[in-house]
């Protein structure tokens, strides 16, 4: 059920200010049965001490079941509706790094990847180059690759083995599948069109993937490209419209300023590279009189869950900790702290288990939960909600909602 229409009508303002922080692929897994989340395993006496003093639960962003990506969960966390607001990650990319992306492109999120001498992935990410390395080899595939056919094609670095392509031409759909097997030992998939519109843009999608792979030949590890979440640009209402909120983003990756954007958010210049910490908050604590609604969002835990690495993943989540007390310092009204999906370093990708919630607000009931954890959060009086919920219960907290019905 779409609400907004809902949240128009009960817009209210107030002065109060909501910081929602994302620790992305936050939950986890036992690596073995009995053993600790990497939450559990990480030593976090910040987050402790607030979750003693705040209401904790469990949330399942999408459906039960369903493993988001990033841009349902993202979405989700904001109260749109993953199932009627679908975004592709190519145009989360584009919106993100701010190209010339235009009504008729057709953007692909693309993983630089090296393939054995039988052409199966032997490696999905490329050993995951330098920003500077990328942006090498998307220079030397420009020069290489200005068009396939009357389709003039576009390489921008995203950051480390992350690209994207915009192709703009006549007759592209962005209805097709992607090119990455999502797993070593296969080879790179053929782009299949889904529906009519689409089938000259899959042509051109498996042309180019062919042309990369002999412009790449020589080199040691990027030596081939996998291609996902093709789209076209979207169109969505934003939350000033929806919640009355003058919202800001704080994020160092394009996609997820690419979600910020679509949402209508104002994306805050971030100083540093890779998840830059300190710049993400000289960001928050420079701009904090300017907006009442903050996203905050960290990268790097979904990172080391995706490479397998449970002690990094630990690692990364003390790091965060070690932040906390500056955030706090800044005293918002109604503080937040999630994750957009799990990301066991178990299971090295995404995964469908709930998310544990904080929520430090006014007006909390009294909790059990004592530390920031799936676990812990079970015993939480928040309870288990889906992700979509999450963002009417923040503008209430902070008056931002008037009363429904008579």
């Amino acid at each position: 059920m779409d609400l907004f229409a809902v949240f128009k009508e009960l817009q209210q303002k107030s002065d109060t200010k909501i910081l929602l922080v994302v620790l992305d692929g936050v939950g986890g897994l036992p690596l073995e049965p009995g053993g600790p989340t990497e939450l559990e395993a990480a030593r976090t006496p910040n987050l402790d001490r607030l979750a003693g003093e705040s209401a904790l639960g469990l949330l399942t962003l999408v459906y039960p079941g369903l493993t988001p990506g990033s841009g349902p969960g993202h979405l989700a966390l904001f109260g749109y509706d993953p199932f009627r607001y679908l975004v592709g990650r190519g145009a989360l990319s584009a919106l993100g790094l701010g190209v010339d992306f235009r009504d008729g492109d057709v953007a692909l999120r693309g993983n630089f990847a090296t393939l054995g001498p039988d052409g199966q992935v032997l490696d999905r990410r490329a050993g995951r180059p330098s920003t500077e390395e990328n942006q090498r080899v998307v220079a030397k595939l420009q020069e290489a690759i200005p068009r396939i056919e009357d389709v003039a094609v576009y390489f921008y670095t995203e950051s480390e083995h992350r690209f994207l392509v915009v192709l703009r031409g006549e007759g592209l759909g962005d209805g097709l599948t992607d090119t990455d097997p999502q797993k070593t030992g296969l080879p790179p998939l053929e782009a299949q069109a889904l529906d009519e519109a689409s089938r000259k843009t899959a042509r051109v999608v498996n042309l180019l993937s062919a042309r990369i792979r002999e412009v790449l030949r020589d080199e040691p590890k990027i030596n081939g490209a996998l291609f996902r979440g093709a789209s076209r640009r979207p169109s969505f209402p934003s939350m000033a419209e929806v919640y009355g909120v003058r919202a800001a983003a704080i994020a160092s990756y394009p996609m997820y300023k690419g979600l910020a954007s679509l949402v209508g958010m104002e994306v805050l210049p971030v100083e540093g590279e890779g998840d830059a910490h300190e710049g993400k908050l000289k960001a928050l604590r420079e701009n904090w009189e300017g907006y009442d609604f903050f996203y905050l969002h960290f990268k790097k835990t979904d990172a080391k869950g995706e490479d397998g690495d449970f002690p990094g993943k630990v690692a990364e989540i003390e790091r965060f900790d070690a932040l906390l007390p500056e955030i706090l310092a800044l005293k918002p009204d109604v503080l937040a702290i999630t994750g957009d999906h799990s990301t066991p370093a178990l299971l090295r990708a995404h995964s469908w288990h709930p998310v544990p919630l904080l929520l430090k607000a006014p007006y909390l009931r009294r909790d059990a939960a004592q530390r920031f954890t799936e676990s812990e959060a079970t015993k939480g009086s928040l309870g288990h909600l889906r992700g979509m919920e999450l963002m009417p219960l923040l503008l209430a907290h902070a008056g931002k909602l008037l009363k429904y019905g008579a």
